[in-house]
Formats: structure tokens, sequence, C-alpha cells
């Protein structure tokens, strides 16, 4: 099979496409003709070594495929290899997708959609008519995010993004208004797109200084849930005499420990929205197997927007 392989970490240049012997499912897995990869910040963090490295390298990264099984099921599911053109996933987790559905948008729904959905629903469990704050909101869980909290029922939902054409586009996909979203004069464009007052809910994903600054624009009660680090910046310590003070929460939140505890039952509810049309995934693009580095790259670099996807038959 072809596949995407590193043999050491650094940057997406140590990405190769090479030939890599077919995997051979065992126990309660099921082997896929991959028809598209989904491609995670996570995945770009893993070749640069970030994150506990793999068993031995050379290795195969992606973590989420859609294909067809030997018997014709199209299914999706995680994987620990899913940049090439065969993958194994669970049984147990595979998830039947209708022919109707875009692997992409799929595809979307499944870490994006998942986390976009308990951030709202598991960890800030917000409440109709509360503003709802969403940054990187032009990004595969942002603007998920964006449309499920007005599905939800938010009062005012405020996205961020790095520049115009990103924030229109989170305007067009429901937001009330979009400002940047950088650490400097966070909490005053924050404040002032919710009409002066402080916001209930912020969902952040870039850590850092914007982490530390989305603290004081929170309304008393307001919780704050981080779920990455995208800006590479040292996440700040929380100072629990500045939550008392403020009367405010901060939380985190990460899907992937809680695959074991049902954490895939909103897929339901998310392909349910999705076929009405209620909820609209955004593939910001598709991208050749062999290409693998540079959608990492565009990725990294912000200069996409929804989800990106790895597609083996593009060649």
């Amino acid at each position: 099979m072809r596949a995407i392989q590193f043999a050491e970490f650094g940057g997406p240049e140590v990405l190769h496409e090479v030939e890599a012997p077919d995997p051979v499912p065992g126990p309660g897995e099921l082997l896929v003709e991959v028809e598209a990869a989904g491609v995670n910040f996570a995945d770009f963090r893993q070749i640069g070594g970030f994150y506990a490295p793999p068993g031995s390298l050379p290795h195969i990264p992606g973590s989420e495929v859609l294909g067809r099984t030997a018997d014709g099921r199209r299914v999706m599911g995680f994987t620990g290899n899913g940049f090439a053109s065969k993958a194994l996933i669970t049984e147990a987790q595979a998830v039947d997708v209708p022919d109707s559905a875009g692997a992409g948008e799929a595809l979307a729904l499944l870490i994006q959609g998942l986390t976009a959905w308990h951030l709202l629903r598991s960890s800030a469990r917000v409440r109709p008519g509360e503003s709802v704050v969403v940054n990187s909101a032009a990004g595969g869980v942002g603007s998920l995010a964006v449309q499920l909290a007005k599905e939800f029922g938010a009062g005012r939902v405020i996205g961020t993004a790095s520049r115009q054409d990103k924030r229109e586009l989170v305007v067009s996909l429901g937001a009330d208004v979009a400002v940047a979203g950088s650490a400097d004069g966070y909490a005053d464009r924050v404040v002032a797109a919710n009409g002066g007052a402080g916001v209930d809910v912020i969902l952040d994903a870039v850590g850092g200084r914007v982490f530390a600054a989305a603290q004081e624009a929170l309304a008393p009660y307001g919780r704050l849930i981080g779920y990455g680090s995208s800006s590479g910046e040292k996440a700040p310590a929380v100072d629990p005499g500045v939550l008392t003070a403020l009367n405010i929460s901060v939380g985190g939140f990460w899907l992937r420990p809680l695959m074991s505890r049902g954490a895939m039952a909103p897929l339901a509810e998310l392909f349910e929205l999705t076929l009405a049309g209620k909820l609209k995934p955004q593939v910001g693009g598709e991208y050749p197997l062999a290409e693998a580095g540079r959608a990492l790259s565009d990725l990294a670099g912000r200069q996409t927007v929804g989800k990106l996807v790895l597609v083996p038959s593009l060649g």
C-alpha cells in the first residue's frame, strides 16, 4: 500500500511517501480502503515530537479515516496510521457513513464535531441565552462550534479569527459578529462585541497569552474552556486568586481519553443536523496523499479553514 511515513522528528519536510505492507486486521479490527484521511493539528505535533513518540520509527501518522471494508461498508473511525491507502479501525467504534455524505464533511464530524459538541454541552454546559465566544472560529472545531452554539440556543455568538476573510466566513456561519483574535486588546474587543458586557463562555484552542487574556473578558460565573495550544506559547499558570476575584471558572477538554466513556454518542445528532442542512461542516481542502506535508504546513500556518483531508485517489 501507499503510505506517508516519517523516520525522524521534525517539520512537514520529514514526511515521505513509501510503499508499505498492507496492515493485517486483528480481532475486533476492520481493514478499510481509505477514501479520505483527516488532517489534524495533532499530526503536526506528533511528527514534531511534541507528543509521546510512537513505539518505533519510522511511523505512519494519521488518526482518522473514512473508507470501505471488503464487504462494501462505508465507515469511518479512529486509527493510528491513517496517512495511507489502507488502514485499520476498531470495529466497535466504526461509524457507518451514508453514501450521501461527503467524505470531508463526515470526517469533520468525528474529531472536530465531537469536540465542538462536548465543549458546549459537556464542559461549558451552555444555557439558552448565554453569550459564547469561539476562538479560531474559522477552523475545524471553531466553524462547527459557532453553528452548534446557535443551534443550542446561545443568545450571542462571537467568533475570533486572524484575517478579515475568515471573519466574514464566521459571520456567514451564524456568528453575530467576528473580531480579531490576537492577544493584544483581546478582552477589550470581545467585551465591546458583546455590547460592553463580559461574556458567559469562551472556547479556546490558541492557549498562551490569548488564554490568559480571555479570563479578563468573562462575566461573573463565566467559563473558559481550553482544548488546545496552537500558538505554541507556554500556557500561563492559572491563579486561583484571579478566579476567585472574578468569580470565573477555567476548564479543559480532550476528546481522546473519553472515547471509551460514550463520547461518540453525539455523532448521531451531528449527522442528523448535517443531513437536515442545519449544520454545515466546512471542508477547507482536499490534498493528494503525497502532499501530506503541504497540508500540514498550510494547517499549521493558519492558511486554511474548516477540515482538511488527504485523498489517496487524487494521486
